[in-house]
């Protein structure tokens, strides 16, 4: 008889890194749509309005008081 839990190990740690290597690269692809959102989420909150950048994640809140200030 062998011993087989270093091998059971071993099969999770691959699992492991295997998971976290796709968990990165969709975080890496999408984290500009994620910054975006979270973003459009705060400027709602803080009653800003929302600009969106060039590409994702260059998103920003702009003051909406300066169109009230002119009037």
């Amino acid at each position: 008889m062998r011993n087989s839990k270093g091998q059971a190990l071993v099969e999770y740690i691959l699992i492991i890194a295997l998971m976290s290597i796709i968990i990165i690269s969709l975080i890496k692809y999408f984290g500009g749509y994620l910054k975006d959102a979270i973003t459009k989420a705060s400027c709602n909150v803080a009653d800003l309005e929302y600009v969106e950048g060039e590409k994702p994640g260059d998103g920003s809140c702009k003051d909406n008081y300066d169109s009230v200030l002119e009037e």
